[in-house]
């Protein structure tokens, strides 16, 4: 991954929580993934007998979200807090896309995308199902119904519309 500045791309609760210092942050695109509740969350947002269900990265389309550019000097400080974080059940890959940043540059970003083969991959699940699992999922970081609102809500303030989050987060 290089040894220069660091980019990540967040696309959930990353958006409005990062965790990290940086020096920047754009709103970026990145297109061959689409957001998704498509993760069974057995330790943040939920448990193993009450899964709760959070964002991932899925295969398809493109999205919105939040680029970040962090210092050389933080680097691998960041990695490892990244891994931490969202390595915990090895759920999600650790991939570089390509992210087209707001102000037209180009950047390689470090992200998480679902990996399909894993077990907590959640897969076509229908809206009433999403819906169940968000509103019983609760664990180490809190309750499921307020990490899609707090994604939903940092969305919409950066002007970034996600139809499935609006509906849900609707009906909680």
């Amino acid at each position: 991954m290089g040894d220069g500045d660091l980019w990540v791309f967040g696309y959930g609760s990353l958006i409005w929580r990062p965790g990290f210092a940086y020096e920047e942050r754009q709103i970026a695109e990145v297109t061959g993934y689409h957001r998704a509740l498509c993760i069974y969350s057995h330790v943040h947002r939920g448990t193993q007998d009450m899964p709760g269900l959070v964002l991932g990265l899925d295969y398809g389309g493109a999205c919105k979200g939040v680029a970040f550019r962090v210092a050389a000097a933080r680097r691998a400080e960041t990695i490892a807090y990244l891994r931490e974080r969202e390595q915990v059940t090895f759920v999600y890959r650790e991939v570089v896309v390509r992210a087209h940043l707001a102000d037209n540059r180009r950047v390689a970003a470090l992200t998480y995308v679902a990996d399909r083969a894993h077990a907590q991959y959640a897969s076509r699940l229908d809206r009433e199902d999403v819906l169940r699992h968000v509103r019983q999922g609760v664990g180490q970081s809190g309750a499921n119904p307020d990490y899609v609102r707090a994604t939903h809500e940092h969305l919409s303030a950066l002007g970034i519309e996600d139809e499935l989050l609006a509906w849900i987060v609707a009906r909680l």
